[in-house]
């Protein structure tokens, strides 16, 4: 049987702010490491972008937008600096001119390709400092944590309605 610990609103206000103050500060770290390693070769956008388009190999920018979730126009500029420097394509759908796929160019999958191999040994480098025992309870408890949090996005979502 799961074991629940019953919190109190003042304790719960120390978990929000431990958890909160613990997230900004990872996150800002991690991301000023990544761009250490990417350099001024791409902005971490832009390198999220790629890798998105890289996992999926053809999308949308309005995928980008719900992925990323912010506006078109957010997305639209990152789009517009990648194709620029030529490491996305964009390919009219034949049927619906209106949609616009994007993938990475060769050019793009190798600069991709190379800063995600730089991103991959900083993480090695820190995730290495941990057992095996500990990443895989870390990696569990943030995925029970992402899906609690679309379970609560679609129960707010119900709400509304």
């Amino acid at each position: 049987m799961e074991r629940r610990v019953l919190i109190t609103r003042y304790h719960i206000k120390e978990v929000v702010d431990r958890y909160v103050d613990i997230n900004f500060s990872v996150n800002r770290k991690l991301d000023y490491l990544i761009r250490m390693e990417i350099g001024d070769t791409l902005t971490c956008e832009q390198h999220y972008t790629m890798r998105y388009i890289h996992q999926v190999t053809s999308c949308t920018s309005s995928e980008l937008a719900q992925v990323f979730g912010v506006n078109k126009s957010a997305v639209t500029s990152i789009i517009n600096r990648l194709f620029e420097r030529e490491l996305i394509n964009r390919t009219r759908d034949e049927k619906d001119r209106r949609v616009v796929y994007l993938t990475l160019t060769a050019k793009g999958e190798t600069v991709f390709l190379k800063m995600e191999e730089r991103i991959q040994r900083l993480v090695e480098s820190i995730i290495n400092q941990f057992n095996d025992d500990e990443i895989q309870t870390f990696l569990a408890t943030f995925e029970k944590l992402d899906r609690l949090i679309d379970e609560s996005k679609e129960t707010h979502r119900e709400e509304k309605l």
